[in-house]
């Protein structure tokens, strides 16, 4: 089962939110407009696009999280899960196996239709019993089996002790929804989304494309955030450079995913009158994996090899410039329990003790294999980035590499189906913590269908690391984890991204609007100039 189609948005460099037409008090004015260059389309292999059991994307998410509620969320700031359509989340148990939930009193969805504890447990029980093998079932799959109390409580017992569940359900893949207009065994196809959430959504379709979604202010919306602004348009764009116009002409007063490095880089050097750039952390990670039954990487001593020969540095500035920067593990920095475990063990960069890993275990060179990336995944300087990660082996002289890009319908089917022996992929987290950046590569039924094995860390460190309610005390857990990664190398890490929002003088909560985790908060803006 794959446990997630990519999430990462090509650029790191996310510009984000920005503001549009003139607005006076709170909850006043017109719509703000915000651009993105996410596409959302319809067809007969994937009909429902914006299911929360189907959708297992940023860009999806985004949409979801404006307009599906969730039992939990991470509230402004960061920080630990708390209750957002419940009025009180905890565990039960001193195990963290059992979680209960207690939902807030006169909760409805926008149509008035009231939300029961039923209608939570319909929800995740239709997530896991349709399955979708690209979906995000297995945020979810550690259920063993969930109770209802009364007319208010859900309790949800694991199959296994989970500190991470209170995170999990404050994803999309949780969101409830209503039991007449989701089947309970298949997905609900096409583009409409009814849910409990800050908005209600209106998309705009031509052909089997959405080209606008109107996002309108919940009237009956119950939960822990604010909402600032009382619409918002989201206009969608074929690429990044018609979205920088669309900014600086005023027709759009926010800038989303993506931006290329060059916009960013540009509006760094050279500041356009009333746009406004800002830095953001950022979590999204870009990485290399390898099928480790193919023959060509078979041995951990050719990765091994290829992670003392990578320059991440020379990744990070040349291609991405400032919004990405060197990364030395799974686990980035800005998550707790990073370690640079890569850089521990091999340190700069050195093409002889690459080919002393090579030549001690008996390799012939040059190794020779193909690099594969994705041409229309993660932005335009996706074939750059692989392209000098190819030169940088080839010069080394101890491999032998071509690089071949591969649009992505065709791209993840044949990585999944084990066809590439190296290929590049990026990452979102699910959810703000070191489980979202190991179990999903690293677990029996990780998402890339990777055949890596280490017993150590998929019996016994990942189950250990749930246990632990307070994350930095499984501090020695996940440093062993990334030890254990960077000595057998199932992936290897290259860079992790910065975020940069643009947005127009007069927009404000830029700086809330958008997540380290690239979550989209459109409640958060407002206009504060008309």
């Amino acid at each position: 089962m794959n446990r997630k189609t990519l999430v990462l948005p090509a650029v790191v460099g996310l510009l984000a939110p920005v503001l549009a037409a003139c607005g006076g008090s709170e909850g006043e004015g017109d719509a703000i407009v915000v651009g993105t260059t996410d596409q959302f389309s319809s067809s007969s292999e994937a009909p429902a696009p914006f299911d929360p059991a189907i959708g297992y994307e940023a860009g999806v998410w985004n949409v979801l999280r404006q307009t599906v509620q969730t039992l939990t969320h991470i509230p402004r700031g960061g920080g630990e899960p708390v209750p957002e359509a419940a009025r009180s989340c905890a565990f039960t148990d001193t195990e963290n196996e059992s979680y209960r939930c207690t939902l807030r009193a006169g909760l409805t969805f926008a149509d008035g239709t009231p939300v029961t504890p039923d209608d939570v447990k319909y929800s995740i029980q239709r997530v896991l019993d349709i399955e979708d093998e690209a979906g995000p079932v297995g945020l979810l799959a550690n259920i063993d089996t969930m109770e209802t109390k009364g007319e208010d409580q859900i309790v949800f017992h694991l199959k296994t002790p989970d500190a991470t569940f209170p995170y999990k359900l404050a994803t999309p893949a949780a969101g409830i929804v209503q039991k007449d207009k989701y089947p309970a065994k298949s997905p609900r196809e096409g583009f409409e989304v009814d849910g409990s959430g800050p908005y209600t959504m209106k998309p705009e379709v031509k052909g089997d494309q959405v080209v606008k979604m109107v996002f309108t202010k919940n009237p009956k919306y119950k939960g822990d955030v604010k909402i600032l602004n009382n619409k918002v348009e989201l206009d969608l764009y074929p690429d990044a450079v018609a979205m920088g116009k669309a900014l600086e002409d005023g027709e759009i007063d926010m800038m989303t995913r993506t931006m290329s490095p060059e916009q960013a880089q540009k509006m760094l050097q050279d500041p356009v009158e009333g746009i406004k750039l800002t830095e953001m952390p950022g979590l999204a990670i870009s990485y290399m994996a390898f099928n480790t039954e193919d023959p060509a990487v078979k041995d951990k001593a050719v990765r091994q090899a290829m992670a003392q020969i990578i320059d991440r540095g020379a990744i990070a500035s040349g291609v991405y410039g400032t919004t990405a920067e060197p990364l030395y593990s799974l686990i980035p920095s800005g998550i707790t329990n990073h370690t640079n475990s890569f850089f521990n063990k091999y340190g700069e960069p050195d093409v002889d003790e690459a080919g002393k890993i090579l030549e001690r275990a008996g390799i012939s060179t040059p190794v020779k294999f193909t690099l594969h990336y994705t041409t229309d995944r993660y932005g335009p300087a996706t074939a750059a980035e692989y392209k000098a990660l190819g030169k940088q082996l080839n010069d080394s002289k101890l491999f032998e590499v071509d690089v071949k890009g591969t649009p992505w319908a065709k791209y993840r089917t044949a990585q999944s189906n084990g066809d590439y022996a190296v290929y590049g992929m990026g990452w979102f987290p699910d959810f703000p913590d070191p489980d979202t950046y190991t179990a999903p590569f690293l677990d029996k039924n990780n998402f890339l269908n990777s055949p890596y094995e280490s017993t150590l860390i998929q019996d016994t460190l990942i189950p250990e690391s749930r246990r632990v309610a307070d994350r930095s005390a499984a501090a020695e857990t996940f440093s062993k984890i990334q030890d254990i990664v960077a000595t057998d190398v199932p992936v290897l890490p290259v860079w992790q991204g910065k975020q940069y929002v643009a947005s127009r003088d007069g927009l404000t909560g830029v700086e809330w609007a958008v997540t380290s985790s690239a979550d989209l908060q459109l409640w958060e803006l407002k206009n504060s100039t008309g």
